[in-house]
């Protein structure tokens, strides 16, 4: 028998372009012979379904449900395709608790945690082989910030809204008068901001994933681009990035590699399939934990896809196996 799945797709943010084209993705790969989906757009005017008819229907937000010709419909569980907030951040995880439906990503609590950037870092450290940058987190663009951040850091810095995603308002500064206008930048997008020393070496991101055998790692993916760093244009422009999967690695820079994002995941207490970006330093190949997406894109252009193909298996096996988990089958 089908399970009614909603697929949630929209959001608060400028990621909303972003979650519908991985929305689109997601329900084309579905397997419809297991699944009958309904794709909610959620906006902040308004969350709907709209039909084959391009009727718009409101979902009743008492219990998640939709009324459609008099019919009620009621979801056995959510797959979330929503980046940013209030799908990556635990509000939407946090309301599906209550009302008691499953969901594909992570509880509302770790959601929470790993949108900020510099909790996240707090919470990774000490795991074996797992080093992060010298950083400061701003909590409001003082006069004195820049200065404050001159005098604890060293450049090159990157500066980054600590909850935003997809590099939206990221900046890259080499000397010290681009700071203050990078720091207004980030500001616009967030109201605090992380700044870290810029670490030379290779960038890579990887999937990990709680299946029915537990915690799996996905292929990695080496990012090299014709920027200055992987930022907005460079994840969705084509032609800007060159991302090579399986990543230039050494047997022992893999096998390390996967027991630190392993444990990563763990120590998070993550759960469907998250995305962990890093960098190898240069000189000494050490591990940098950059950051940890819990919705990752799913759109052509994305890595979690190009990743699941490389390790051997379909998007539709993959996606049923997500579902699957959180359905508790």
């Amino acid at each position: 028998m089908k399970k009614t799945i909603a697929l949630v797709t929209g959001g608060f943010t400028g990621e909303s372009v972003i979650s519908l084209k991985s929305a689109e993705v997601i329900e084309r790969n579905i397997d419809s012979e297991k699944f009958e989906v309904y794709k909610i757009i959620i906006t902040p005017e308004s969350w709907y379904y709209i039909d084959s008819n391009a009727i718009k229907h409101t979902i009743d937000k008492n219990d998640f449900s939709l009324n459609i010709q008099d019919k009620v419909i009621r979801f056995d569980g959510v797959f979330i395709g929503l980046h940013g907030s209030p799908g990556e951040d635990g509000k939407l995880q946090g309301y599906f608790d209550m009302v008691g439906l499953p969901y594909t990503s992570c509880d509302a609590l770790t959601s929470a945690i790993t949108m900020n950037k510099g909790y996240t870092k707090a919470i990774v450290e000490g795991i074996k082989d797992l080093h992060t940058a010298r950083s400061i987190q701003l909590f409001a663009n003082t006069p004195s910030a820049a200065e404050e951040v001159l005098a604890g850091l060293n450049l090159p810095l990157f500066v980054k809204p600590n909850n935003g995603g997809s590099s939206i308002g990221m900046s890259k500064v080499k000397t010290a008068e681009e700071l203050s206008l990078a720091l207004e930048k980030a500001f616009k997008e967030d109201d605090q901001v992380l700044v870290e020393e810029y670490i030379a070496g290779r960038e890579f991101t990887i999937g990990v994933y709680k299946g029915k055998e537990g915690i799996k790692v996905l292929p990695s993916t080496e990012i090299v681009s014709s920027k200055e760093f992987f930022d907005y244009e460079a994840k969705y422009t084509a032609g800007i990035t060159d991302e090579i999967t399986p990543g230039r690695m050494t047997g022992e820079e893999q096998a390390r590699v996967e027991r630190v994002v392993t444990e990563a995941f763990r120590r998070l207490n993550c759960r469907g399939v998250v995305r962990i970006d890093y960098i190898l330093e240069q000189e000494t190949g050490k591990f940098f934990f950059i950051e940890v997406n819990t919705v990752p894109g799913q759109t052509e252009a994305s890595l979690i896809p190009q990743q699941v193909r490389e390790m051997g298996r379909t998007i539709t096996d993959f996606y049923t196996e997500l579902l699957e988990t959180a359905l508790g089958k």
